[in-house]
């Protein structure tokens, strides 16, 4: 009895490491009824950088397959060189049957065991339709005389629809699919090589949606880690862009802060003088590099500030309560106030700021002894200063 449950565990865990394996192949195969004695090549596309996986002949009765192991999901080219070929989306443990039936893969295809590579066809369909649409009325336009002021306005108007249309197709499929590879070409779709189908500043939002949604299933795909780096620069940004307006909008005034708390107290950024040597500190809630700064600065306060070290943090952000939520959460224990009026953030022509986190060291006397200072050299300076 006991060989017979040895060997039963045996067989169990062979089964089971077995399975494993299997879990990880993906199976490409299919039929190309023109291709017999072609190959064709498979690519996978990590981020940007294409990486070979196969080359598979297509044999004589026009079919196809390939079989390779990948433990995350990614995008695929499958073709015959960099203009014939189409993308497909592939996860670990997936088979996935094309069926070609026309000269140009991209143009007659069918799919079959990947939803997903199906919703990246329709997606490339549409946006081929929008930009087909949009040649037309191009063309149009350029016919109608220049004093047909009327008929070109109305052209105008219809070009300017079909790219709403085309973007709010593109909202539609994201919202309806945030846990699909398929929303990350939903969000880069081109209409031109200057124009994104996405071009507003406020659909950032569906790029962080998307980004926090696969980085909850998916944070060891390559595809997923550049999608938050993405995410990171594109706030990034924007606040640079807005904290520009601001800038040219403010008038100049003197180097003295005058803000209020999370309380409503106003608290002057002199009132620290010839007390604390003081870190000026300028953040938002929405940069992934402000948030680590902070817990990296926690520690420092907790070392320095029985010695005299404060830190002045101020907000940019346009949400009081997601600044105060921020504070709460956190648990950030130093003066943080915000500007009374986001629409006029006077400190940042103050000091000059045009990037987020941002800060300056300043002495006892009010002097300002240093500027972005963060992880070691803040460190160091602080070593400096207090040891």
């Amino acid at each position: 009895m006991k060989h017979i449950n040895s060997a039963f565990a045996f067989i169990i865990i062979l089964f089971l490491v077995s399975g494993c394996n299997i879990d990880n192949r993906i199976t490409l195969s299919g039929t190309y009824p023109d291709g017999s004695g072609k190959y064709m090549y498979i690519t996978r596309i990590d981020v940007d950088i294409p990486v070979f996986i196969d080359s598979v002949k297509i044999n004589n009765k026009g079919t196809f397959k390939s079989s390779f192991k990948y433990t995350q999901p990614a995008f695929y080219n499958l073709g015959f060189d960099n203009s014939d070929f189409i993308t497909l989306i592939a996860y670990p443990g997936d088979n996935i049957n094309i069926n070609f039936s026309g000269s140009m893969l991209y143009k007659d295809y069918s799919i079959e065991g990947s939803q997903e590579s199906e919703d990246l066809k329709q997606l490339d369909l549409k946006l081929a339709q929008t930009i087909a649409s949009i040649d037309s009325l191009k063309n149009i336009y350029k016919s109608v005389a220049d004093n047909n002021t009327e008929r070109k306005a109305e052209l105008e108007d219809q070009l300017a629809e079909l790219i709403k249309a085309q973007r709010m197709h593109n909202i539609g499929f994201i919202l309806n699919n945030l846990k699909s590879f398929a929303s990350i070409k939903a969000l880069f779709q081109r209409i031109n090589e200057d124009a994104y189908v996405l071009y507003q500043p406020r659909d950032a939002q569906y790029l962080k949606l998307v980004s926090d949604t696969l980085n909850k299933y998916y944070p060891d795909s390559k595809q997923v880690i550049n999608l938050a780096q993405n995410l990171e620069n594109e706030l990034n940004s924007l606040n640079i862009s807005r904290l520009s307006d601001l800038a040219a909008n403010s008038e100049p005034t003197d180097l003295d802060l005058n803000l209020q708390d999370i309380t409503g107290k106003n608290i002057k950024l002199s009132s620290l003088k010839g007390k604390n040597i003081v870190l000026l500190s300028f953040w938002s809630t929405n940069i992934e590099q402000c948030i680590s700064n902070n817990l990296q600065l926690k520690e420092y306060y907790k070392l320095y500030h029985p010695r005299g070290f404060e830190i002045y943090q101020v907000n940019l952000d346009e949400d009081e309560e997601i600044w105060k939520t921020a504070i709460a959460y956190d648990e950030l224990p130093w003066i943080s106030v915000r500007e009374d009026n986001s629409a006029n953030v006077s400190s940042v022509l103050q000091y000059n700021i045009s990037k987020l986190p941002a800060n300056y060291l300043i002495d006892r006397n009010g002097e300002i002894i240093g500027k972005d200072l963060f992880g070691r050299t803040l460190q160091i300076k602080l070593s400096q200063l207090f040891d």
